[in-house]
């Protein structure tokens, strides 16, 4: 039979199941089935033994496909390998693949949990827009175009910069399927994000701190939380650092704070000196801890401490209150470093304070620890701000800074 879609189209299935082949000795046929499908077939020899592959379902696989899959098949055939135990094979890859929902639970477990302090924030996004649309599908079926549209819905719904951070926990994701040889490309590298940031430079005035202070105490607010936004503020430390610290970290006679290498951002561990508002502050806060190792226990969560995003929802929650418009926790740090330059405090004594990376070539070397020079910095900032929020402005106090002068 000369194979044809009109030929095709007229064969009627029967009582039973029958196959018409191709005129020339191809080996190509067609196999009816009593309920009219109709698949393409392959007749060949491998190792003396007769086999037959099936190509594909007509019409699904057009007449023109279904020839290009036999040549392959033959071409395959000709090489010494057997076609249909590789389609049989190829098939049982393709059920096997990781799913997106595979990759991003081996992601979180052997990538983002054990080096990422912010894993809990990459489940949280995955979780929200990415996992819903893709979890079934196989990870190497997502392409450029879905990445895309999948950020396009993220802004339609007028969030553009979780846009911003979805495409980057996202392209890390597949980036890891890379490294573990679940994929062979990563379909989101060259992708722009599709926001663009400012950077933001909010600073509060003297008058804004009262505010914030103060309205801290009127707002509807748990006392843990309370108290972390004001050590926020006293030590001038990441949210992180703060929220997620514990009792062991504290050596409250010689009054410092020791953050561990795994807790900072830069992977450096970080020895931070403590005034005496920050000394007050953690006294209240021993007292509500209920014994907990946590600074601020999760009220919900057995053995954790309270989440970062309860810091920013209670913030925006209590704007009113609080009566400083757009305020984030971030800010607060800012703020304080902001304080302290304008105080006459060298910059990088505030760097240092601050736990910023040093990527200088003098960095490199200078293994100075700059404990005295911080504890002289903050102690200062404290005085300051006990200043501040004790109505003491006014009086225009200087702070002494001759001892806080750069290091020779």
């Amino acid at each position: 039979m000369k194979f044809t879609d009109r030929s095709i189209n007229t064969l009627r299935p029967r009582s039973e199941r029958y196959e018409v082949w191709e005129d020339g000795r191809t080996s190509f046929g067609v196999r009816v089935a009593p309920s009219g499908r109709k698949s393409w077939i392959y007749m060949y020899r491998f190792n003396g033994k007769a086999r037959r592959m099936t190509l594909g379902t007509y019409p699904q696989l057009s007449l023109a496909n279904a020839r290009v899959k036999h040549a392959e098949a033959k071409r395959r055939l000709a090489e010494g390998r057997d076609p249909g135990t590789e389609m049989v094979e190829a098939r049982r890859a393709e059920l096997q693949a990781e799913t997106v929902r595979d990759l991003v639970d081996e992601y979180l477990a052997k990538y983002a949990r054990p080096r990422k302090r912010t894993a809990d924030e990459d489940r949280r996004c995955l979780e929200k827009d990415v996992l819903p649309l893709w979890a079934a599908r196989k990870a190497k079926s997502i392409t450029r175009r879905d990445a895309i549209v999948l950020l396009d819905r993220i802004v339609d719904r007028g969030s553009p910069i979780m846009a911003n951070r979805t495409l980057a926990v996202v392209r890390r994701v597949f980036a890891f399927g890379v490294e573990r040889d679940i994929l062979e490309v990563n379909p989101l590298l060259g992708i722009k994000p599709p926001a663009k940031e400012i950077r933001r430079d909010r600073i509060l005035n003297n008058e804004e701190i009262v505010k914030f202070w103060r309205g801290l105490d009127r707002a509807r607010m748990s006392e843990p939380v309370r108290l972390a936004l004001k050590l926020l503020l006293a030590t001038i430390q990441r949210r992180g650092e703060v929220v997620e610290a514990t009792w062991s970290e504290f050596d409250m006679r010689n009054r410092i704070w020791v953050i561990g290498a795994d807790r900072t951002k830069n992977g450096i561990a970080h020895t931070v000196p403590l005034a005496e508002p920050a000394l007050e502050l953690l006294d209240r806060i021993k007292v509500i801890g209920g014994g907990s190792r946590w600074l601020f226990p999760s009220p919900r969560l057995e053995d954790r401490p309270i989440g970062r995003r309860v810091i920013n929802h209670c913030l925006t929650a209590n704007r009113e209150t609080i009566e400083v418009n757009n305020l984030r926790p971030h800010d607060l740090r800012r703020t304080g470093a902001s304080q302290m330059t304008a105080m006459g405090i060298p910059r990088l004594v505030v760097s240092k304070i601050l736990n910023h990376a040093d990527r200088e070539i003098t960095g490199v070397y200078d293994r100075h620890s700059y404990d005295p020079e911080k504890r002289r910095a903050l102690d200062a900032w404290g005085q300051r701000l006990t200043e501040i929020v004790s109505d003491e402005v006014a009086a225009a106090k200087v702070v002494p800074l001759a001892t806080l002068s750069e290091p020779a």
